[in-house]
């Protein structure tokens, strides 16, 4: 009797669906891929300074720098971010007019496009630099005093200076444009809003600035610790007085001690040599305002 053939090891009859041994299974129909939901759309992120807006500009953070600089209708925005908290402290001291929408974003984020360090309070207005300003048209628009300073260069002495400026009233700040601080974040906060209210000349030839008002009849002193006569001894009461400020380390170049009308000096203790320029600028706004 002849035997049938063995089927080869590991291979199991085909069965049908069902039915007997030997029908093969009809394919399956390819099952449909489950369905993901649709991703959140993600608030678009703040773009760099100089992206999607001028070519210069920048983030100004912090609410006093940020409200000085809404409320300054020469300063152009372009976005401004806050926190719900911001926004409501924002409300509270600005009425407007609004010329930005202010988009709501979490604090996290504000560490994506601002330095590290920044102390921004949930709140951060991207804005064009402020247009230049004349010298000549700034001490026409203002009665008050002048300071000018002489290669002072950290941000942070600068934004002192025009806060003390914007407090006595001076006409205006005029820097050494290649040895000072650009416009930047850090100066607007330094300066807490006070940008955007005293006018910042920028002259390349300081010596120059310095005859230009002397020729509209400014009395040009400047701050040195070795001069014979104090501010209060030498300032003038009956014409405009300009002050120049060099910086701490340094004090005046030559050129500018030898174009100012004068050199004077704040009356300190013995052992003293010199104060902060932003303390210097402050005490000598001061004596000048209440001649």
């Amino acid at each position: 009797m002849r035997r049938p053939p063995k089927r080869p090891e590991g291979r199991p009859p085909a069965r049908g669906p069902g039915g007997p041994p030997g029908r093969s299974r009809p394919p399956r129909p390819e099952a449909e891929p489950a369905r993901r939901p649709a991703p959140v759309e993600a608030a678009p992120e703040p773009p760099r300074p100089g992206a999607g807006a001028g070519s210069g500009a920048y983030w100004i953070y912090g609410q006093h720098a940020v409200l000085g600089a809404l409320s300054n209708p020469r300063r152009k925005p372009r976005r401004l971010l806050t926190t719900a908290e911001a926004e409501a402290a924002l409300r509270e001291r600005f009425a407007g007019p609004w010329r930005v929408t202010p988009e709501r974003s979490d604090r996290s984020r504000f560490g994506t496009f601002l330095p590290e360090d920044a102390i921004h309070q949930g709140i951060a207005l991207l804005a064009e630099p402020l247009e230049a300003v004349a010298l000549e048209d700034a001490i026409e628009a203002a009665e008050g005093p002048v300071l000018l300073l002489d290669q002072v260069t950290d941000p942070r002495n600068v934004g002192a200076v025009l806060r003390s400026a914007a407090a006595f009233g001076a006409a205006c700040v005029v820097l050494q444009d290649r040895h000072a601080p650009p416009e930047t974040g850090a100066l607007a906060r330094a300066a807490s809003g006070t940008l955007d209210v005293v006018p910042v000349v920028r002259e390349v030839n300081l010596s120059r600035a310095i005859t230009t008002l002397q020729n509209a009849g400014f009395w040009v002193m400047g701050l040195a610790g070795d001069a014979k006569r104090t501010l209060a001894e030498a300032a003038p009461r009956d014409r405009r007085v300009a002050l120049v400020l060099g910086a701490e380390d340094t004090g005046l170049r030559r050129l500018q001690r030898e174009t100012c009308d004068e050199l004077v000096r704040l009356p300190m203790a013995e052992g003293v040599e010199s104060l902060n320029v932003a303390a210097a600028a402050a005490v000598a706004l001061y004596e000048i305002v209440r001649r």
